[in-house]
């Protein structure tokens, strides 16, 4: 149950306006270090991760996987027989959820000190917001964790039907006979491969001219390759002009006058922050379309300067939608609250992972974004299937390592690794873009045989 209602106007330390990942850590660590914390959230506690992103999306994807491991067996192990059952995949995905109920989460926010209140927060002045018809005032400060929601582009037709987001797809039991996903992404692409391997004809519309337009094109090859022997059609840009829903289907008409069909349709094509429901002119703060601009300690900023008493974190500072960007600034931000000194936040080794079969690690800037920066770059490559423990590995050993060096100052400033482990490989390539080792330290560094991060190593050689 939610905190019983008080005065009409109330004062606390400090005023958390959504609890996404972020958002709920930031809410704990206040309250644990003595602060009054009140966190506002209309939805569940812990934001789309837990319930609606990370979480219950990458069980369906090992539910998926296991299944194209099994058929890959008759290539190395022997002969199995598949039968794949969605209501298995479905009833992990609820189980991990909670059935998508925020008890435990919202028992371990206040088991730490801190009073959430149920509804959407607005402000209404400098350190003051209001939820329903309570005004609270922030003795401290505010902090902003609101995230992003689904971007529906403006297309004909489109709002009136009865499209998915990640959030009716995760929470819907049906395995369609045919999918459009609009939108070449991560998330769509890793929903559009789970349900080809479930059986659902998919098509995935892409108005770029390749998918995963954000990463290095070899990676979006692979991923392509991959798609392509799930089933999956694939239509690189293809631009939507219409949607029509007849009542037992959808059909989407293309510039190009073609018409698409499925009986379900997916729009994933991108995040709209939820920043237009903040009240932000209340105070004068303007966005960027629509995020927040903070400085290294997470302080929101306007031309500038600090705005006294507020803090961002998560989705809203366009920093990616992940995970753990939120959870990194979190820290920062409540070292920042708190009154401690230490480091601000620093982004030149961002990570991110794909997770498709084979997943997509990167870290830091592409080969591309690289050479728009005037950087003198080097690259180097490897084949993960031509090295010995992709040998070993045997049918879905596809994959490569791509660095991107600096090579005046001689450092790593990006990488990418794709293949069967791309999101752990990752690991140490993250660790040598953040704390910019030399590239002369990491040609000497051992590389465990056989494995497949022994490739950094193939890689380095080949940038030198």
């Amino acid at each position: 149950m939610d905190e019983a209602r008080a005065d009409a106007d109330e004062t606390t330390d400090v005023l958390v306006l959504g609890t996404g990942p972020g958002g709920e850590a930031a809410a704990g660590a206040l309250a644990r270090a003595g602060l009054d914390v009140v966190a506002v959230k209309a939805g569940l506690v812990g934001g789309e991760c837990p319930y609606y992103g990370c979480i219950p999306s990458k069980t369906l994807l090992r539910s998926a996987e296991l299944l194209a491991d099994a058929r890959r067996a008759d290539e190395a192990a022997g002969k199995v027989s598949v039968v794949p059952d969605f209501d298995l995949a479905y009833a992990r995905v609820r189980d991990i959820t909670a059935d998508w109920d925020d008890s435990a989460a919202v028992d371990r926010l206040r088991d730490q000190g801190a009073r959430l209140v149920r509804g959407t927060g607005t402000l209404v002045g400098p350190g003051r917001v209001q939820v329903d018809d309570r005004t609270f005032t922030a003795r401290r400060g505010i902090l902003l964790d609101v995230g992003t929601r689904p971007t529906v582009p403006p297309i004909d037709g489109l709002a009136d039907a009865p499209y998915w987001t990640n959030r009716e797809l995760l929470r819907s039991p049906e395995l369609p006979a045919s999918l459009v996903v609009l939108g070449g992404g991560a998330i769509g692409l890793e929903l559009a491969q789970a349900y080809a391997r479930y059986g659902t004809a998919v098509t995935v519309l892409e108005g770029a001219d390749r998918l995963l337009a954000h990463e290095e094109p070899e990676a979006a090859a692979l991923v392509s390759a991959a798609l392509g022997e799930d089933g999956v059609t694939i239509r690189t840009g293809s631009h939507v002009t219409a949607v029509r829903h007849d009542g037992e289907g959808f059909h989407l008409s293309t510039e190009d006058g073609t018409d698409v069909q499925g009986h379900r349709l997916l729009v994933s094509t991108g995040r709209t922050p939820n920043t237009d429901r903040l009240g932000l002119d209340t105070i004068g703060v303007t966005t960027q379309h629509g995020y927040l601009s903070t400085d290294p300690h997470q302080r929101v900023l306007v031309d500038g300067a600090p705005v006294d008493g507020l803090w961002a974190i998560g989705d809203v500072t366009g920093r990616g939608g992940f995970t753990h960007v939120s959870m990194y600034q979190s820290a920062i931000a409540v070292a920042a609250i708190t009154g401690q000194s230490g480091p601000g936040a620093s982004y030149r080794a961002l990570p991110r992972v794909t997770f498709t079969d084979p997943e997509v690690g990167a870290v830091g800037l592409t080969e591309a974004q690289a050479r728009h920066r005037g950087l003198d770059v080097r690259i180097g490559t490897a084949d993960l299937a031509a090295s010995s423990r992709g040998a070993t590995y045997g049918p879905g050993n596809r994959g490569l390592i791509k660095l991107v060096a600096d090579a005046e100052r001689r450092v790593l400033v990006g990488a990418t690794s794709a293949g069967p482990a791309g999101g752990e490989i990752l690991g140490a390539l993250s660790v040598a873009v953040h704390a910019q080792v030399p590239l002369s330290e990491l040609v000497r560094t051992i590389w465990a045989y056989p494995t497949f991060h022994r490739a950094i190593g193939t890689a380095l050689a080949d940038l030198s």
